[in-house]
């Protein structure tokens, strides 16, 4: 009888060293695959914001563009507010430059380019007129932004940029 549970006891044993040894396993594989999730993570988020970076340096030069006067309000809004539409760390931009975004929503309709030229005369001007009236509405008001811009772009490329 003392035979029988002594070989219980090694089997015990043996059956928890097995146990303890494929958990350790386990263990090991999940903090490899918790690294590699981690890893994933950061792989994602620097590409995100590398294409952010690059996005606002592109939203930096319109701004300051639009600021001295070397590009049309209508064009840098339209220009602007696509190049922010397709950022991909923040969202929400449209309820903080509301005036740049108006006047890219009152003219995205509108002919540009060859389409533009294909246009009857009168129509032209009808296109043109719209495109004067809205940025005439809102240009105090993009001036304004413009300078918020500028602040929140240079603001975001440094925190973007990689320290030296």
């Amino acid at each position: 009888m003392l035979d029988f549970w002594q070989y219980a006891l090694i089997a015990a044993v043996v059956v928890i060293a097995g146990l303890a040894f494929y958990a350790g396993k386990l263990l090991k594989q999940l903090s490899v695959q918790t690294a590699q999730q981690q890893q994933a993570k950061i792989a994602r988020q620097q590409a995100l914001n590398k294409h952010d970076k690059k996005v606002l340096d592109s939203v930096l030069l319109i701004t300051r563009a639009m600021k001295e006067e070397q590009c049309e309000f209508d064009e840098g809004c339209w220009r602007i507010s696509v190049l922010l539409g397709s950022l991909k760390t923040h969202t929400e931009l449209e309820q903080k430059f509301p005036a740049i975004f108006g006047l890219y929503e009152k003219i995205k309709t509108l002919s540009i380019l060859e389409e533009r030229k294909k246009l009857p005369k009168k129509e032209r001007m009808q296109q043109d007129y719209q495109r004067m009236k809205a940025e005439s509405e809102l240009h105090d008001n993009i001036v304004i932004e413009l300078e918020l811009l500028y602040q929140f772009t240079s603001e975001q490329i440094e925190y973007l940029s990689p320290s030296a």
